[in-house]
């Protein structure tokens, strides 16, 4: 049966001569992967089709779905959003790798969530047409929503009474933790502000310096590694690290 799907490519290897299989999440279907035949073939027919299939890209597509293959077929593809800065700016495609490789790392199960699809889809074209402040804030915000989503969204606010947020159980507490995997001061409020936020646009007015946001990425990272089996080291983190002002 053929359905009408949008969908986020996450990776892309070659498959034969001239073929690709593509990990796709999708709106309907959340991941699967994809026989695309063809698409390498140095044809006009063919000619620049390999591209639609790169990570980050955004699709529209008619797909063939059946639930008792792990590998579907794809009958048509199409931009669903087409970017204007990420592939040619570094610091937007660096952050969108960031974006991609957390969600090769987090997502773990094929089942479809719509929610988070749309987080994605709505992160991805804020990166493309936001601010250079948005688009360096993103990486945090995102990762704290991705989580919720996930199923452990941080409880609490930063405060007098509870200035430290405990990264093991996922909330703002009173008592400094008996563990090393804990926030305080600027990098605790700054997670507490980042939580409160209700619109991307509201990442504009969010400051902070290089340090911070260093700081903020690995503990996120370590929230993430604490909550979800085999998460695994990130190689965009580093990079994203360096490159964040």
């Amino acid at each position: 049966m053929v359905h009408t799907t949008k969908g986020i490519v996450l990776r892309t290897v070659k498959y034969g001569d001239t073929s690709i299989i593509t990990t796709v999440y999708t709106e309907l279907f959340g991941i699967q992967s994809y026989l695309v035949k063809g698409v390498r073939q140095s044809s006009k027919k063919s000619g620049g089709k390999a591209g639609f299939f790169q990570p980050s890209a955004m699709l529209e597509m008619e797909v063939y779905h059946n639930e008792l293959k792990q590998l579907q077929f794809i009958k048509e593809y199409r931009w669903s959003y087409l970017y204007e800065k990420v592939m040619s700016d570094v610091v937007r495609n660096t952050v969108a790798m960031y974006v991609i490789e957390l969600l090769q790392h987090s997502l773990k199960q094929p089942e479809a969530n719509p929610e988070l699809f749309y987080l994605i889809e709505d992160t991805l074209k804020q990166l493309d047409r936001g601010t250079d402040m948005l688009a360096g804030n993103l990486p945090l915000y995102f990762t704290l929503h991705l989580a919720g989503e996930l199923g452990f969204q941080m409880q609490g606010t930063y405060a007098v009474n509870t200035p430290y947020l405990d990264l093991q159980d996922g909330n703002f507490v009173t008592a400094l933790p008996s563990h090393p995997y804990f926030l305080e001061g600027k990098q605790a409020e700054a997670t507490s502000q980042l939580l409160s936020l209700q619109f991307y646009s509201d990442l504009d007015h969010i400051t902070l310096n290089r340090s911070i946001r260093r700081d903020l990425l690995q503990a996120y990272q370590t929230y993430l590694a604490l909550h979800i089996a085999d998460f695994g080291d990130m190689r965009s983190l580093p990079i994203l690290q360096e490159i964040l002002s």
